[in-house]
């Protein structure tokens, strides 16, 4: 990822061990898969994941206090609590999804998913997690690079790039970037 490299042990320069010590525990994953399948009662991650009650407990007030899941009185029966997905605990789909795949494919065992994660227009499976540029590009290893704040946009020939730049491409095509 070029010649720059991160400062590893500096912790609080990295979202990376923020993310980890909200959500580095495998049963936080596991609440969290359990909610975007739905479940929101104590009793029902209880039974659906056979995890023991004080974890359970524990983990859930971990999820709430760092603002992954919400807690509120159920509709239907205010002395019930609900925990529900916030906005923040939706922008983890992506990384459960990359986990998931990421587990499909090196996993020890071969895991034949039933039922299949598919988008809803096309009822086709979805596919792999990527890495897209600002411009939608997927991006692989050889694409990246780490550079310090205020060279964000300078290209590599020393010109500046900006959003909704149009860049000619040798073979005379046109490509955004």
């Amino acid at each position: 990822m070029g010649d720059l490299r991160e400062p590893l042990r500096e912790l609080i320069e990295c979202g990376l061990p923020q993310a980890l010590e909200v959500m580095g525990e495998r049963w936080s994953f596991m609440i969290l898969r359990a909610s975007f399948n739905g479940l929101k009662h104590f009793e029902e991650f209880l039974s659906e994941l056979g995890i023991a009650r004080n974890i359970l407990s524990n983990r859930l007030a971990k999820l709430v206090e760092h603002g992954i899941l919400k807690r509120e009185p159920c509709a239907d029966d205010r002395r019930k609590i609900e925990y529900r997905l916030t906005a923040k605990g939706l922008d983890l789909l992506p990384a459960m999804l990359a986990l998931r795949q990421w587990g499909q494919k090196y996993g020890s065992e071969t895991v034949i998913e039933d039922p299949v994660l598919v988008d809803e227009r096309d009822r086709l499976p979805i596919g792999p997690v990527s890495i897209l540029s600002h411009d939608g590009r997927i991006l692989g290893p050889v694409d990246l690079a780490l550079v310090r704040r205020g060279d964000v946009g300078m290209r590599a020939d020393g010109s500046i790039a900006h959003p909704g730049d149009v860049v000619v491409l040798r073979a005379g095509l046109q490509a955004a970037g």
